[in-house]
C-alpha cells in the first residue's frame, strides 16, 4: 500500500513539474508569450476559460491566449530581462536588482541603470 502511494505521489509530483505552466486562478500574475512573440510579458490572469487566459498586460495591452503561451510569474531580483530603457522603444539586456510590485530596479549590461516598471520588460 505503501508502495502505491508512493507511485502515485510522484507521478502527480511529475505531471505538476512538466506540461506547460499556466495561471491556476483568475487574479495571477503570470508571464504571457505577448502575439507568440517569443518574448514573455507580465500581467495579471483577466479570466480563464476553455483552455484560454485572457492577460492584462503591465503595459495596458490585453490579449486571451492559450495556456502554453502563459507561465507563472517568475521574476525576481537577480533574473535576466530585456527593458525599453527610457521608454525610448528600444529593448536593452539587464538584470533585476530590486523589485517591489510593478517597479523594477535594472542593471543594463552596457552598465547603465534604471528604476522603470515591469511593463517596459520581457524576458526569453
Amino acid at each position: 500500500m505503501l508502495r502505491v502511494a508512493s507511485i502515485l505521489l510522484a507521478t502527480a509530483v511529475l505531471a505538476l513539474g512538466s506540461g506547460s505552466a499556466s495561471a491556476q486562478t483568475v487574479g495571477d500574475w503570470v508571464l504571457g508569450n505577448y502575439q507568440k512573440s517569443g518574448y514573455w510579458f507580465a500581467g495579471i490572469a483577466e479570466s480563464i476559460n476553455g483552455g484560454k487566459v485572457t492577460i492584462r498586460y503591465d503595459d495596458g495591452e490585453r490579449e486571451t491566449v492559450a495556456l502554453r503561451d502563459v507561465r507563472p510569474y517568475d521574476w525576481m531580483i537577480g533574473s535576466r530581462v530585456e527593458c525599453n530603457y527610457k521608454n525610448a522603444g528600444t529593448f536593452y539586456p539587464g538584470t533585476i536588482t530590486s523589485l517591489a510590485g510593478e517597479k523594477a530596479g535594472i542593471s543594463y549590461d552596457d552598465g547603465d541603470k534604471e528604476t522603470t516598471t515591469t511593463g517596459l520588460c520581457r524576458s526569453r
